[in-house]
């Protein structure tokens, strides 16, 4: 079901692709925009990551460069993270302006999410102290071990499935800057084995006390999570509510209308959902009104005649 795209823009940026070897006068500003730095392991370019980075930091100013792409670093499911992980932190007296990285940024045709070999990500925190954000794409291998870090305000973890050892390890930081919190769970089938009560000290709202813009998506249990942020403390001070590209159904959708209000939000994105035309009226007509913009796109029908049991996330292999 997977079919990412690279990104378009990180950190407030709009990504550009490093070319090897760069035209002179070819390239934007360093700060200018977030830089993709990878590498085609089936192309006629033999060259490594460790090499094109070098370019990179040859080529642009790495004093101003403020957000990193990390794309294709080889086999991706052969090769782990910490291979272009440890060549920027090697860095880390150069790129002394960078604020947002992002791990792993591989089409589906580069690779399925979960072929994406990543490593202890926290590394990149602990080198870098004024990052204020960090992205991550594949929970294989993934290593998040409970940090402390003073300035990071958005983390992305995007995974087909994500261990519950990572989500411990999130929720068990201490991240008092962090405003927009967004974890991709996944499915059973690729080790997404978190539960909702793994999210309690989330929901709780004694984690994060700055956390405005919350995910918590893509997964086969939508619904159970649905009910539980229903009654969940952290909503109340939550600006953007985000649901989506799980087997959010009706009753999902009916737990959340009945719970606490939720007028209060700028955004509620449910897309990519399998409620029905009714549902769908009825969430709009009880938030529309107050000015809460509701995303409904998406609506998928399950697969064959299994009914709730053929739901199914985006992204999952």
């Amino acid at each position: 079901m997977y079919g990412a795209q690279h990104l378009h823009e990180f950190g407030g940026l709009p990504a550009v692709d490093f070319q090897h070897p760069a035209e002179e006068g070819s390239l934007p500003a360093a700060d200018a925009a977030a830089w993709r730095v990878s590498v085609n392991p089936y192309g006629d370019d033999d060259g490594s990551w460790e090499e094109e980075f070098a370019a990179f930091l040859e080529a642009v100013d790495p004093a101003r460069v403020r957000a990193l792409i990390i794309g294709q670093w080889g086999e991706a499911y052969e090769e782990k993270s910490s291979v272009p992980i440890d060549l920027v932190i090697a860095a880390a007296d150069r790129l002394t302006a960078l604020e947002a990285v992002f791990v792993g940024d591989l089409e589906a045709e580069e690779a399925e999410i979960t072929w994406i070999e990543q490593s202890d990500v926290t590394a990149l925190l602990r080198a870098f102290p004024a990052l204020t954000e960090l992205g991550v794409r594949g929970g294989t291998d993934l290593v998040f071990p409970p940090t402390r870090h003073e300035r990071l305000r958005s983390l992305t973890v995007q995974a087909g499935g994500l261990p519950v050892e990572v989500v411990r390890g999130v929720l068990d930081s201490e991240l008092p800057s962090l405003e927009r919190l967004d974890l991709w769970l996944g499915v059973s089938a690729y080790d997404g084995n978190t539960d909702v009560a793994d999210l309690a000290p989330l929901l709780s709202g004694t984690r994060f006390p700055r956390l405005n813009h919350l995910g918590v998506r893509n997964s086969e249990i939508q619904n159970e999570i649905a009910a539980a942020v229903a009654s969940a403390p952290v909503v109340a001070r939550l600006r953007v509510l985000d649901l989506s590209n799980g087997t959010l159904g009706d009753e999902g959708a009916a737990a959340l209308l009945e719970g606490q209000p939720l007028t209060h939000l700028e955004l509620l994105d449910l897309h990519h959902h399998f409620l029905t035309e009714a549902m769908e009226e009825r969430v709009r007509t009880a938030l529309e009104p107050h000015g809460v913009r509701v995303d409904l796109s998406e609506r998928c029908e399950p697969w064959g005649d299994r009914g709730a049991a053929g739901r199914y996330t985006a992204v999952s292999e």
